[in-house]
């Protein structure tokens, strides 16, 4: 897990938003040269998910469950990605710009949880710390820990995210396989801008 402090979150959260704004405007924010000269821990690795909120309600949220990218690269595209390429939502419009709200996660490495079945299972998952992988025949399907906040209990989370994945809600039946990985969770406050 990678360690963060105040400034690099804000760093985070300015180049999640400028990316935004370049994504919807189309203006050039971004230089992605000058950001790694000055910040060099941009170029670890990393796995990272933006959520763009809109009024407390989700406007889109994309992100990458592995680090394949550096840490700036997986940031920018998944920020332009959420922002305009979120199939369950129309593209983000520049008169929305000033209205949302961003957060980024950043994952750990996702490790497989072995159960016996669905109690062993519901005794093994952290609520509210986990975030969870389901995965059964090709399909594939995460919630983010955060969305524990909204699904407290294990039967409705695992319910939608069976849904999620395009599997019937009672999916766990199946014994599908399940990973479980932790994020470090960097919300927007009211100082915007970049």
């Amino acid at each position: 897990m990678i360690e963060l402090n105040k400034e690099q979150k804000e760093i985070l959260l300015k180049i999640a938003r400028g990316s935004i704004q370049e994504a919807v405007t189309g203006e050039k924010i971004i230089n992605k040269k000058k950001l790694i000269e000055k910040f060099p821990w941009l170029q670890k690795k990393g796995a990272v998910f933006v959520t763009i909120n809109k009024e407390h309600h989700l406007r889109g949220c994309i992100g990458s469950i592995i680090a394949h990218r550096t840490l700036l690269d997986d940031l920018i595209e998944n920020a332009k990605s959420a922002a305009l390429r979120d199939p369950r939502f129309k593209p983000l419009q520049r008169e929305e710009l000033n209205s949302i709200d961003i957060e980024i996660s950043i994952l750990t490495m996702p490790k497989e949880l072995p159960y016996k079945d669905i109690t062993d299972l519901k005794q093994k998952i952290k609520k509210g710390k986990d975030g969870v992988i389901l995965n059964y025949n090709g399909y594939q399907a995460t919630y983010l820990p955060s969305v524990w906040e909204q699904l407290e209990s294990f039967e409705s989370f695992f319910a939608t995210l069976c849904q999620k994945a395009r599997l019937p809600s009672n999916c766990l039946e199946f014994h599908p396989t399940i990973y479980t990985y932790e994020t470090i969770k960097i919300k927007e406050d009211s100082s915007k801008g970049i």
